[in-house]
Parts: C-alpha cells; structure tokens; sequence
C-alpha cells in the first residue's frame, strides 16, 4: 500500500499480494488496526499531501491530483476533515497537522486467556434460509450484512427460522460464502435435516475439516472479541491456515445482551 500511495490503487489488488480474498484481508486488516483500509489509504495519502505543502513550493491543485482528489474542492473538503483547516493554512502554519504514520503492524502471542475450541471432520451439509450478495470493495459488505440482519429479524425470519433448526448445528448462522476476490453470497440461516425447505432457499455446506470456537458472552462484543483473538492469536501460533471455504458464525436461541449467552464460530481450514 505505501508503495503505491500516489496510484489508484484497488483493495483487490492488495489482497491479492497477501494472497487472500479482499472479504478475508479486509476483516483481517481491520480486526488487527481498528481502521479499515479505505481509512488507513486515505489518511496517509492526506498527511503525506500536509507534509508536501508545507515542505515546497508545489501548487496545492498537483498535490491533491497526485494524491488522488479530481478537484480542489474534492480535496479541501477530505483535507478539512482530517486537519481540521484548509490546505493553504498549511503553509502559514495556522494549525496542527493529523498525522496517520506508516502502519507497522506487530503479531502478539498473548494466549493468557485460554481459547475453547474443537477440531472436526463434518460431512457436507443442508442449510435452508435467505441470501443476500454484497461487494466487498471498500468494506461494503460489512454495513449490509448488519442490515441483512435487522431486516431478517423486523420481518419476522429469524424467527421463523430457529424452530426448523433440525440438523446438528444448533442455532440460526450468518454464513459467509465467496463468490470471488470482490463479490460474496451471504446467508441468513440454519440447519436443517428435511427435505421440504419450507419455501427458503437451500445451500450445501461442503464436507471440510472444521475448527470450532466456542463464544460466551453478550453480543456483539463477545465475537468481535474472538474473532480477534482468532487472527492475533490463533492463526499465527497454528500450522492451519483457512481454505476460503464458507465459515459460520452460530447463534442460539437465547438472550443475546446475556453474559452466559452462548455462539460459535465455524471456519473450513487445512
């Protein structure tokens, strides 16, 4: 990314160069910042556009078509929000830079709380429920499935949903199925043994090797939390890596605002 600050640069590409779909690196990027990598682009393109007005004589109109604005106005306006005064303020030094640094990112091992989960081999298996398909350009998806859910829940499907709940995963799952680096189908689900879909949609589960998180808490603290832990701690001290196959996140039918209520997280790896 900092290489090629002053290009336009697609987030696709760079979860290409990480090897990863741009769903997976984007979670993964923000999970591990706490910013996404829109914001993180954006703000260094904005201090190293500070610095460079206020260390030279370059018209402010090339600096901000070289990092990317089309006009000035475009410019002043992203300029203004992340400075808090305008470009040519700069220069007279009538305010503080906000400066975004280089992300260097550091990998800590804490493991001081311990993590419960299991390792299993699950045959392919039958989801009923409904779909949504997002982009996951720019972090889109993740605004639209939490709307994807309060729909679910205000039209009364989430209810429908848990009493036909007949398969061994107990709960209604949000499921998160690639299509491709930039696209993903996204369900709203649960398993289910029969063979009538009760007029939802069906999807197959492929057979994979599953590792299981176990999630106490209130939500949705209690997994943001461990999807965290996942990246920070248990991805980098295992020899599993994910396959980029659909991964679940599971929730019982409980108070969800409890603190003993009761999830997990599903995730295909190898």
């Amino acid at each position: 990314m900092e290489k090629h600050l002053t290009e336009d640069i697609q987030i696709e590409q760079i979860a290409k160069v990480a090897h990863s779909s741009s769903f997976h690196f984007q979670r993964g990027f923000s999970i591990l910042t706490g910013m996404t990598v829109g914001e993180y682009i954006r703000g260094r393109r904005l201090t190293l556009a500070a610095q460079e007005i206020a260390s030279s004589d370059r018209k402010i109109i090339d600096v901000a078509y070289k990092y990317g604005y089309e006009t000035p106005e475009a410019f002043a306006k992203a300029f203004r929000k992340q400075h808090g005064m305008k470009p040519s303020d700069v220069r007279k030094a009538a305010g503080m830079i906000h400066s975004y640094n280089k992300l260097v990112i550091h990998v800590q091992l804490k493991g001081a709380e311990p993590m419960h989960y299991k390792i299993i081999e699950k045959e392919s298996f039958q989801l009923i429920g409904v779909k949504r398909t997002f982009s996951c350009k720019n972090g889109e998806q993740t605004k639209e499935i939490t709307k994807f859910w309060q729909d679910v829940y205000e039209d009364g499907t989430n209810a429908r949903l848990f009493p036909l709940n007949t398969g061994d995963i107990n709960g209604v799952m949000g499921v998160c199925d690639m299509i491709d680096h930039d696209s993903m189908n996204y369900w709203i689900a649960t398993n289910h043994a029969g063979t009538d879909s009760h007029g939802f949609a069906t999807f197959t589960v492929p057979a994979a090797k599953w590792v299981v998180f176990e999630v106490r808490g209130a939500m949705p603290t209690a997994i943001t939390t461990m999807w965290a832990k996942i990246y920070q701690e248990w991805l980098p001290s295992n020899a599993f890596e994910l396959t980029g196959g659909p991964e679940l996140e599971v929730y019982s039918d409980g108070d969800a605002s409890s603190d003993h209520y009761h999830s997990e997280i599903w995730l295909p790896i190898k």
